[in-house]
């Protein structure tokens, strides 16, 4: 990338111009992202940088502004520097056009103008990347074998990437909560559910495993597993199991299962010591803004329950973009909340940055937008009443400014923004109005054979292209269950034969007084009593009853933590 990393000062002479005294917050001596050039009364400054610390890049951010307004290109400018100097970023596509960043951008006049505005030395660049889909969904996992369950990635749509794939039990019943719609109740449930095949190792690697332990727990053989916690209610199984098959019956099976997905992939960096880009394509699920959102969040929970504490680095282990962020908080419980906020705030010390991306701050909760130091604001609108209140709850969430920020918010032209950050003492910057880079990789999708073949060529494919169906808590109860109805089939023939013996002796004659005060020979036990008194099925008790395994613990999101 050809930017210089020498601060720049303003030939002005005279009283300090506000655009001087702005872009003086932002003279750094360490490495930095130059992010654009300082705006005042509607003249772009070019010598008047803005550049952001790369130090401060765990410290979580904000990319809001109003549909339209550039945010998606922002991520990619800022994806791009990050990259360069070596920090692994995360970004998830879903509208399908951020996969261009694996691409030299095409050279125009549009971005000559752009890069003359703002000082930038603009040479086409592409940037290392892997792409990645929930489940394989689309043609890149066609021929690679189906996901375990009843569910398969069929019918989604189409999209291309390595499948990315979690088991239920890592997801951990919050997380699925949410995906399956489930009220406060059903939520606690689902808990209780998990906590029973936790404590039993049972392991549910996909949705028929859920299924399998949901209805045993409600069996005649397993209600008295959670009698001491509360029970589980026939009603309450009854909607999980609904929702489970509405979400296999929208083809989201094959999101669960193994080979689960490694976050530890995520940190990786190229052969020139560039970070390598993670492209999570969703453009086929964007119509599922619940799952993918939640699916989101699980990957930072991994992250957040493997990673070891590093403190503040010189440079982030990894910048986790999560775009859409209202849709993870939409209709969240309040465990839910207070678990997000509680890894927002701790995984920082891990080295991880988070930069929520939205339309309005208003979209994340107040304990979530007090962790964000860093702020790039875009354009609002303001057409209605409601626009209009949001737009001065904006304005208040920033720094003391020599801007009207209301009036620039609503002036604000495409690739332009309002920023401030914490600087390196930890105070924020001045506010500035911004106009933004131009990006140096391509501005838009990339041909779908070239998505197609990057994803095939990637190391990473070949590890988890193939879905795996191994025995786990489905196979095991189904198994014990089979073994249990055999065992009553037998006991049924055992007691036709005995019957029928028995008739054999009704016409004889028992006489005589010592017959008559002969003690009477015990009762047959019922065949109910014969089968549930069974060796076979007390050994389904016991099997669900004892320790299958080891106990899986849990992290402070509810997801489980990944056995090494």
């Amino acid at each position: 990338m050809s930017v210089s990393d020498q601060p720049s000062t303003s030939p002005s002479a005279g009283p300090p111009r506000p655009w001087v005294e702005i872009a003086a917050g932002y003279a750094v001596d360490g490495p930095a992202l130059d992010l654009g050039a300082v705006l005042w009364d509607g003249d772009c400054h070019p010598d008047a940088r803005v550049r952001v610390p790369l130090s401060v890049f765990n410290r979580h951010g904000l990319v809001a502004g109003a549909t339209g307004t550039g945010k998606t290109k922002t991520l990619q400018l800022i994806a791009e520097q990050l990259s360069a100097r070596g920090v692994p970023v995360f970004l998830a596509d879903i509208k399908g056009d951020v996969s261009g960043i694996s691409a030299p951008g095409e050279d125009g006049e549009k971005v000559r103008e752009r890069a003359a505005q703002v000082g930038q030395e603009w040479t086409a660049t592409g940037f290392p990347c892997e792409f990645y889909a929930l489940g394989g969904v689309g043609s890149a996992a066609a021929g690679a074998g189906s996901s375990s369950g009843a569910g398969s990635s069929s019918g989604i749509g189409t999209g291309s990437g390595i499948p990315v794939r979690a088991t239920v039990t890592s997801f951990g019943p919050l997380l699925l909560s949410k995906v399956l719609r489930l009220n406060q109740t059903q939520e606690q449930s689902l808990g209780l559910i998990f906590h029973y095949a936790d404590t039993k190792g049972l392991e549910l690697v996909d949705l028929k495993d859920l299924r399998a332990v949901v209805a045993f727990l409600v069996s005649d053989l397993g209600k008295a597993e959670l009698k001491g916690i509360g029970g589980l209610s026939t009603a309450t199984a009854g909607v999980i199991l609904r929702a489970i098959t509405a979400l296999e019956q929208q083809g989201a099976g094959g999101f669960f299962g193994e080979p689960e997905f490694d976050t530890a992939d995520l940190l990786r960096t190229a052969d020139d010591g560039r970070g390598i880009v993670s492209v999570l394509e969703l453009a086929a699920v964007q119509d599922r803004p619940q799952l993918f959102s939640t699916f989101l969040m699980w990957l930072l929970a991994d992250l957040y329950g493997d990673l070891p504490e590093v403190g503040d680095l010189e440079k982030p282990k990894l910048v986790f973009f999560f775009d859409e962020a209202h849709l993870l908080f939409n209709g969240a419980s309040k465990a839910f909340l207070e678990s997000v906020t509680q890894t927002v705030r701790l995984i920082r010390s891990k080295g991880v940055g988070i930069f929520f991306v939205t339309q309005t701050p208003k979209d994340v909760p107040a304990d979530v937008l007090a962790q964000l130091g860093n702020r790039v604001q875009h354009a609002l609108r303001a057409f209605t009443p409601d626009d209009a209140k949001a737009l001065k709850a904006t304005v208040r969430t920033f720094p003391n400014s020599a801007y009207d920020l209301e009036e620039v918010l609503t002036g604000l032209g495409t690739g332009e923004a309002v920023v401030t950050v914490l600087s390196e003492r930890g105070a924020p910057t001045p506010v500035a109005a911004t106009r933004l880079r131009a990006p140096l990789s391509l501005m838009g999708p990339i041909p779908a054979a070239s998505l197609e073949a990057a994803v095939k060529d990637s190391p990473l494919y070949g590890r988890y292209a193939e879905a795996v169906d191994r025995e786990s808590a489905y196979e095991r109860l189904t198994a014990e269950q089979r073994a249990a109805e055999e065992a009553a089939e037998r006991a049924a023939v055992r007691a036709a034969e005995e019957k029928e013996a028995g008739k054999e002796h009704a016409g004889k004659e028992h006489a005589g007084k010592d017959e008559a005060r002969a003690p009477r020979r015990k009762e047959e036990p019922s065949l109910v009593e014969q089968v549930v008194g069974s060796g076979l099925f007390r050994s389904l008790a016991r099997s669900v009853g004892t320790q299958l395994g080891r106990e899986i613990s849990r992290s402070v999101f509810g997801t489980a933590r990944r056995r090494r």
